[in-house]
C-alpha cells in the first residue's frame, strides 16, 4: 500500500463515522417525517397507514389555503423591503466607502446582529412598536400625538418590518459579496467612455450583481416563510403563517401526520426554490461571462 492509498484510507477512517451519523440524523429524520405524513390521526394516537388525506386537507381546506397565501404575500413583501434597504447599504459599503477599516466596521455592524438571539431581535421590535414603546414615546415627545397609538403593532406591516430586519443580513451579505467582486476598472472604463453614473449602474453594476440579488431573495424568502416567532410577537392572532400552523399541529392539536405533511410540502418548496435559484445564478453568470 503506497502513501497515497494510506492517506485515502485514513481520510475515510476519520470522516466515515461523522458522515454516517450525520446521514442517520438528517436523512433518517426526513424519512420518518415523510412516512408519518401518510399516517392517519385517531385521537389520541396516530395510526400507521398509507393515504393522501393529509395532503388533500392542506390544499382543499380554505383555512390552510388562506394561510399559505398570507405566508407567500408576507414573505414577498419582506424580500422587497430587505432588498430596498440592503442593496443601497451594500452598494455604499462596496463603492462609496474608501477606507478599508470603515468598510470592515460597517460590514461587521451588519453581521454582528446575526449572533444575537433570534427571539431577542424579534422581541426588540415589539418594544419599539408597542403603545409604551420607543416610537410612541418619541412621537409624544415631539408633540405629534397626544396618546399612544396601537396601529404600529399587531398587523402585517409590523410583521414585514420585523421579519425584514431579521432577513436584512441574509439579503445584504450575498449582494455585498457580489458587488465586492466587480472589477473597479470596469466602472472606471465606463466613465472614461462617457457613460453617466446611472448608465454605468444599470448596464454594468446591476447586471453583474444579479447572482447576489437572486441569492439574497432566496435566503430571505426561505427564512420569512419559516418564521413563527414574529407573527406571535407582533402579528397578532389573525396573522398566523404556515410555520405557526405547523407549530400548532405538533403542539396543541397533536396532529402529527398533518404537521408532517405540511413539513414535507415546505421542504419541497424550499428545495425547488434553492434549485431554481442555483440555476438562475448560473445562467446569470454565463450571460455575464
Amino acid at each position: 500500500m503506497n502513501r497515497k492509498q494510506r492517506s485515502l484510507l485514513n481520510f475515510f477512517a476519520v470522516f466515515s463515522a461523522p458522515a454516517l451519523w450525520w446521514g442517520f440524523i438528517v436523512f433518517g429524520s426526513l424519512l420518518v417525517m415523510c412516512a408519518m405524513s401518510f399516517w392517519r390521526r385517531e385521537f389520541p394516537i396516530h395510526v400507521v397507514d398509507f393515504q393522501f388525506g393529509n395532503y388533500v386537507e392542506i390544499f382543499t381546506n380554505t383555512q390552510y389555503i388562506a394561510v399559505l397565501a398570507r405566508t407567500v404575500k408576507v414573505a414577498l413583501m419582506v424580500c422587497v423591503f430587505a432588498f430596498l434597504v440592503g442593496f443601497p447599504l451594500a452598494y455604499c459599503i462596496s463603492f462609496k466607502v474608501k477606507s478599508n477599516r470603515l468598510r470592515m466596521v460597517l460590514y461587521m455592524a451588519t453581521l454582528i446582529p446575526v449572533w444575537v438571539s433570534y427571539i431577542l431581535r424579534a422581541y426588540s421590535w415589539k418594544t419599539i412598536l408597542g403603545t409604551e414603546g420607543v416610537l410612541n414615546s418619541f412621537l409624544q415627545w415631539l408633540g405629534l400625538i397626544e396618546e399612544p397609538l396601537a396601529i404600529f403593532l399587531f398587523n402585517q406591516y409590523a410583521m414585514v418590518l420585523t421579519i425584514g430586519y431579521l432577513c436584512l443580513p441574509l439579503m445584504m451579505l450575498p449582494i455585498y459579496a457580489t458587488l465586492d467582486k466587480i472589477p473597479k476598472n470596469l466602472i472606471e472604463a465606463s466613465k472614461d467612455l462617457g457613460a453617466g453614473s446611472l448608465s454605468t449602474f444599470f448596464y454594468i453594476t446591476l447586471p453583474l450583481c444579479i447572482p447576489g440579488i437572486i441569492g439574497g431573495f432566496t435566503l430571505a424568502f426561505c427564512l420569512a416563510v419559516g418564521d413563527f416567532v414574529s407573527p406571535i410577537l407582533v402579528g397578532g392572532p389573525s396573522s398566523n403563517m404556515i410555520a405557526n400552523v405547523l407549530l400548532t399541529q405538533f403542539g396543541m392539536a397533536l396532529n402529527w401526520p398533518l404537521g408532517a405533511a405540511i413539513t414535507v410540502v415546505m421542504l419541497i418548496v424550499f428545495v425547488f426554490l434553492l434549485s431554481l435559484s442555483n440555476k438562475a445564478e448560473q445562467h446569470g453568470q454565463l450571460n455575464i461571462g
